[in-house]
């Protein structure tokens, strides 16, 4: 069987700094990045590259931050791909190691924040599930203060990047991975649920269970059509993805106003 060709186009850490900046990515900003490598084309050099084109494009007074979350650091009575007999679950939930910033693998969103988690200088937030890392000389203030019962609200890295006046770059990737639209969530009455991972407390590994916001982002490809609709979002290509750039804030606050219309809750 003949090995397929090689689709393009060819990308280097320059044409994708080129390409940034041509879509409006600006030198000293704040980025949250959501991406998928392999729509960009063939990138020579990999997800190295593609951090590398960014923190070009940034410059070194910019900050960029990525989602480094750990969904496999959770109850495994949840699990669904694959799911696991329940005669594992309480061995599970006893041997998972506790979440470290430092070593804990990011699982889910891509080879890129597993790049970016690992570079030099990177930090991390705490929470064992929804972490975010960063570099730049913003990373420690948008880390820090990640609480256990705020996966992704008021005392997470997406509040601090609102406050910041932060951009979402969603490069090749979907509305359904804007975690900003999750902070949303927060702000409009709807169901809690119990999360439980295994952290790391002062008196040793411990299975944690807490009670927070109960998260769906079932819906929001249609609120990201709508947003793209009604509000001003930069659209255009890096290599061969699709992209969209946008403020963290403006999109925090239309997925408020759109969750109160088509997601009401009776409390």
């Amino acid at each position: 069987m003949p090995t397929p060709p090689v689709t393009g186009p060819l990308c280097t850490r320059d044409t994708l700094a080129a390409d940034l900046r041509a879509l409006g990515v600006r030198d000293g900003e704040t980025l949250l990045v959501h991406s998928s490598l392999k729509s960009l084309g063939w990138v020579a050099g990999g997800a190295v590259a593609l951090v590398q084109s960014l923190l070009d494009t940034l410059g070194e007074t910019g900050t960029l931050v990525v989602p480094t979350h750990c969904g496999d650091n959770s109850d495994p009575a949840h699990w669904g791909r694959p799911a696991v007999p329940e005669e594992w679950w309480e061995p599970i939930r006893a041997a998972i190691p506790a979440y470290d910033p430092l070593i804990t693998p990011s699982r889910g969103v891509g080879v890129v924040p597993e790049t970016v988690r690992t570079w030099p200088g990177a930090v991390r937030s705490a929470h064992p599930q929804t972490s975010f890392a960063a570099i730049g000389p913003g990373a420690s203030r948008i880390t820090e203060g990640h609480a256990l019962d705020c996966l992704l609200g008021e005392r997470s890295p997406l509040a601090r990047l609102e406050e910041t006046d932060a951009r979402v770059l969603l490069l090749g990737a979907g509305y359904d991975s804007c975690t900003s639209f999750h902070l949303a969530e927060y702000r409009v009455p709807g169901p809690v649920a119990q999360v439980s991972f295994a952290a790391a407390t002062p008196h040793g590994r411990r299975w944690v269970t807490v009670q927070d916001t109960a998260l769906d982002s079932d819906r929001f490809d249609e609120l990201g059509a709508d947003f793209e609709r009604d509000r001003p979002v930069v659209r255009g290509r890096v290599g061969a993805a699709g992209c969209r750039l946008f403020p963290v804030r403006d999109a925090v606050a239309y997925a408020r106003r759109w969750l109160e219309t088509h997601r009401p809750h009776d409390a």
